[in-house]
């Protein structure tokens, strides 16, 4: 699946989106009920300034005193009394507020951000067992943008707007509760301009989705740019690449930027509008209020409480807005993520599959079909027959199908039809642990991880012993480079390994591979970028590793193919010739004898 082709169909499907985030919010609830507990007086608590007004306009400016009784006790307060309670209460509730505030930020920070893990950790896992297509097929920048920064947008925010809106809500509900208190009539203009604020809002989730997607490919594209800028840095500055990186970046950047223009001048007349019905309805109020006053139906007090409230009620209300739309960006983000949990990688194991313990008697290809894209074949009914111990050069013209034939037996990719078999078990019935197990690969261009030499090597097999991985070391003559480091084994190497020369990233590779200690090898062009010095010498090391093996080499130097038993051509998908160095050279017009006598013939005489 190309994951830039995203659509988020379900982004708006809130009970689906519920379903499928609830596995992670369960585990949290006792600490998200407890933070909407919180969130509860901490929205109830704005209406305490618009309330307190009333007795200060009444009692405090209009000189009245306060009379009431409690239980059984006749209570009297002063104007002078009542002008230093005031102050103090909004003063003790404000610091009652803040404590409020910093539980309910705790609380939200701690949960969303333990949410966004748990979703990473599982998105994590399953991009690891993804098949390698899926990586052909899709660049770093969109991997890194659905796999990273989707679950950050989807799940760190979900609690914190969801407390957002609930505190906004009660803020909103005790100010209209306010409202009702000074005058029932007033409370409901102010209503009805509060929902009429909300009407905008509904009216952008198309845009939003059809914005959020763009942005998420543009993301990637960019992403990937930077990638690109910084592993092909040589070749960029070697073909004076640097106004192509640049010109791409700056398209990319610019597209991000029409995009969110474009979602602007559609969204963007929200606000004002929602100011304008705000208007209208404080205007409303106001000359409302007059005639209120005027009539002796409202004190001025109870005015000054209403409208204060009101416009306290426009932060809450401009907040749900806001927040509601960052709410629909979430769910475009949640769709696209729930997506990412939906792909099934293409290689996986049987029902009660086999388990692989060695290989007995051979290896066998028969009658193997295989294409990358529909109708465009790789592979053309290939049968081959390996047998244990065998060393199998495998050569032929450049994209004829040599790496793809070597990459069917760990089940990197798997066949269209026909059959790969180890001792008469077609490999699909093995599990892909054992499988891979039993098998060590040592590639053209080595990755090495960022970390010691030591831990590169050890990757082969986590559980060996020192004397084991010195007798790797050995075996593939690293001992010297590393008695030359200054921190020996634990010399930490550059990303990718770039701090090593070829030959020394190779041997690391072969040590790594001497150390999995596999029945089966394969060897795609593993010399192949190496100058005659270091190849001498890795040489040496892939010999021992190729000892009491059986060996697939995709050969490309002239002494990898002398020392296979047989030889394998492979041209435009199909084996056309088989045999030994000295069979195949007697093929009259042969295929290999024209390819030896045009390549390997040169190294020949130059070693010579």
């Amino acid at each position: 699946m190309k994951l830039d082709t995203t659509t988020a169909k379900n982004s708006f499907k809130y009970s689906w989106l519920l379903s499928r985030i609830w596995p992670y919010i369960k585990p949290y609830l006792f600490r998200i009920f407890l933070g909407f507990l919180v969130a509860i007086p901490l929205g109830l608590l704005d209406g305490v300034t618009a309330f307190a007004l009333k007795p200060y306009m009444d009692y405090v400016i209009g000189g009245k005193i306060l009379e009431f009784s409690l239980f059984n006790k006749q209570i009297t307060i002063t104007s002078l009394q009542m002008s230093f309670l005031l102050p103090v209460g909004v003063i003790l509730f404000a610091m009652f507020q803040g404590v409020l505030r910093y539980l309910n930020g705790y609380l939200s920070t701690w949960t969303s951000q333990r949410i966004t893990n748990d979703v990473k950790f599982d998105l994590f896992n399953r991009l690891i067992h993804m098949h390698p297509q899926f990586f052909d097929e899709n660049s770093s920048g969109i991997i890194i943008s659905r796999y990273m920064n989707d679950p950050q947008t989807a799940s760190a925010g979900i609690i914190d707007q969801i407390k957002t809106i609930t505190t906004s809500v009660f803020g909103a509900l005790g100010l209209i509760a306010v409202m009702l208190y000074s005058s029932w009539k007033l409370a409901i203009i102010g209503v009805i301009v509060l929902c009429a604020a909300f009407i905008p809002v509904a009216l952008i989730r198309k845009r939003i989705k059809e914005a959020s997607n763009k942005n998420m490919v543009i993301g990637g594209n960019i992403t990937t740019n930077i990638n690109e800028t910084y592993q092909g840095n040589k070749v960029m500055a070697a073909y004076e690449l640097q106004d192509r990186q640049n010109k791409y970046f700056r398209e990319q950047t610019w597209k991000s930027f029409n995009v969110n223009m474009s979602l602007y001048k559609r969204s963007g007349w929200m606000s004002p509008i929602m100011y304008t019905i705000a208007s209208v309805g404080i205007a409303t109020v106001l000359g409302v209020g007059t005639f209120l006053i005027n009539s002796g139906e409202m004190t001025a007090g109870g005015f000054a409480s209403f409208v204060t409230s009101l416009l306290l009620l426009y932060k809450p209300v401009k907040t749900l807005g806001n927040t509601l739309t960052n709410i629909q960006n979430l769910f475009v983000a949640m769709g696209r993520v729930f997506e990412l949990f939906d792909l099934e990688t293409e290689i996986k194991d049987c029902k009660n599959p086999a388990t692989l313990t060695g290989v007995n008697n051979y290896i066998e290809f028969k009658n193997v079909d295989f294409e990358y894209i529909p109708e465009h074949p790789v592979l053309k009914n290939l049968n081959l027959k390996v047998s244990k111990n065998e060393t199998l050069a495998v050569v032929g013209n450049s994209g004829g199908g040599k790496s793809t034939l070597v990459n069917l037996i760990p089940r990197f990719y798997d066949i269209k039809s026909g059959s790969l078999t180890i001792d008469g078990v077609d490999i699909r019935n093995l599990s892909i642990k054992s499988l891979r197990r039993n098998i060590s690969m040592v590639f053209q261009d080595n990755f090495l991880y960022s970390g010691t030499i030591e831990e590169n090597i050890m990757m082969g097999n986590p559980q060996a012993t020192k004397e084991e991985l010195q007798k790797a070391i050995e075996s593939a003559h690293l001992q010297d480079m590393i008695a030359e480091l200054p921190e020996g084994l634990n010399t930490l190497l550059g990303e990718r390994g770039l701090t090593l020369s070829g030959g020394q990233r190779q041997r690391v590779a072969i040590a790594r591979a001497m150390l999995r200690n596999a029945p089966i090898v394969i060897l795609d062009e593993a010399t192949s970028a190496l100058d005659n010095e270091s190849e001498a010498i890795v040489q040496k090391a892939m010999d021992n590793l190729m000892k009491d093996r059986t060996v697939f080499i995709i050969a490309h130097r002239l002494s990898t193919i002398k020392n296979a038993n047989r030889i394998a051509v492979i041209n435009e998908g199909e084996l056309v010739e088989l045999g030994t160095h000295e069979e195949l050279m007697n093929i009259e017009n042969g295929q290999y004898k024209a390819l030896y006598e045009m390549q390997f013939k040169k190294q020949e005489t130059l070693i010579v």
